[in-house]
């Protein structure tokens, strides 16, 4: 993809409305939304040479459409990026990012702190292909330089993890991956693209569950893959071609409408984020409070090295366990009980009966996903309205 020179010299709150933009005949102000399937030639070399790729144009919109092109074009001038594909699910490009460049014989190194599906895709699905997998405490460096190796083809983590918000530094993995020629693949979604730009830290490859932040507001899924050309182009296109994840149209057009209020959202979340963290940390009945932007998160460090914003997402344990966990999400009645994220609606979910569940015990004490532990995604709701909330449930617990 191309940028043009007047696009690359926005800066971001420009680029997420206008970046990308290709009007058609009639100069609608709103991107198009192009619902078709296929497309027509101007004569049978044209479509010959349309084939063939000789002449630029559309051919299927399962390899490419001109309202998803849009979305991908945005995502790159966001994220400083060559090249984008647009995915139906996050989980979509979770998927094809990893399974394009790998083989029986060939070996990935993943952080052990996961969602549950990027798991399951790591352990449980490449090993049915011959894959080697190798899971480390991302944190612990010497971890990931121990596992490392020679057939090493993919790197793979979350900076901030799902749920506990660990922090992993990207930089340095991606400095011992590129030693044997592997690439790093980081999901983004905890940080956002307004808070952590993995690109300029060494990661190769960025994937979004665009359902969360990008839309965020409970409307539709999908998910996009930013690289550099050469991956996207050479490596994961025909694998995306053949295989089909493709985002509809439609969606796309509503995560170009996401991507317009992003900016704004996405800071006044945080805020609101922060003003709940240190609420909840001074509370008797909270065991412990996460949050990346506090100094008392073990990594506050790195989280300033690498993140520009402390994130919309909290974790926390509520003294008793699970019973306690369950009594304070009952009584919440501000705040939904949803296993989504990043939307414009504070939503809670207790991770070890929902997105974790699938992990046995003793994978989920490791994690320290333990049976008091909630994940917050911060919405846009009055703060006050938001403590309150959260100051009554606490009051269910005893």
């Amino acid at each position: 993809m191309t940028n043009s020179n007047t696009e690359q010299h926005w800066r971001a709150a420009t680029r997420l409305v206008h970046g990308g933009t290709s009007r058609s005949q009639f100069g609608e102000t709103s991107e198009a939304l192009y619902l078709t399937q296929g497309y027509v030639y101007d004569s049978a070399e044209a479509a010959e040479a349309r084939f063939n790729g000789e002449e630029d144009g559309y051919v299927y919109s399962r390899y490419a459409n001109p309202t998803v092109s849009i979305f991908e074009e945005r995502m790159c001038l966001l994220e400083g990026a060559q090249a984008a594909k647009a995915t139906a699910t996050g989980m979509a490009a979770v998927t094809a990012a990893i399974a394009c460049q790998v083989k029986a014989g060939d070996h990935i190194v993943a952080a052990r702190a996961l969602f549950g599906s990027c798991r399951w895709i790591i352990e449980t699905l490449m090993p049915k292909f011959g894959i080697a997998v190798t899971l480390v405490d991302g944190t612990r460096m010497e971890e990931w330089e121990k596992a490392i190796g020679p057939n090493t083809k993919v790197c793979f983590l979350e900076s901030p993890t799902n749920p506990t918000l660990e922090l992993i530094d990207i930089r340095k993995v991606s400095e011992l991956a590129h030693q044997v020629g592997a690439r790093v693949i980081i999901d983004n979604v905890f940080a956002t693209p307004i808070w952590q730009s993995p690109l300029e830290l060494g990661a190769d490859i960025i994937v979004y569950s665009s359902t969360k932040h990008i839309d965020g507001q409970g409307r539709c899924l999908g998910g996009v893959v930013l690289a550099d050309e050469e991956f996207i182009n050479d490596v994961f296109y025909d694998y995306f071609r053949h295989t089909g994840p493709t985002l509809s149209p439609f969606n796309a057009w509503t995560m170009l409408k996401g991507l317009e209020t992003l900016d704004l959202r996405v800071r006044q979340q945080t805020r609101n984020a922060r003003q709940i963290a240190d609420f909840l940390a001074d509370h008797a009945r909270i065991e412990q409070i996460i949050y990346p932007g506090r100094s008392d998160h073990p990594q506050y460090q790195l989280a300033c090295e690498q993140m520009k914003g402390g994130s919309t997402m909290i974790a926390f344990q509520v003294k008793g366990g699970k019973a306690s966990a369950f009594r304070f999400e009952n009584a919440l009645k501000t705040i939904l009980l949803s296993n989504n994220l990043g939307d414009a609606k504070s939503l809670i979910t207790h991770p070890a009966t929902t997105t974790h569940k699938n992990l046995n015990e003793e994978d989920r004490k490791a994690l320290n996903i333990n049976d008091g532990l909630l994940r917050l995604s911060v919405g846009l709701e009055d703060i006050d309205d938001l403590t309150e909330d959260l100051a009554r449930a606490l009051d269910a617990i005893s």
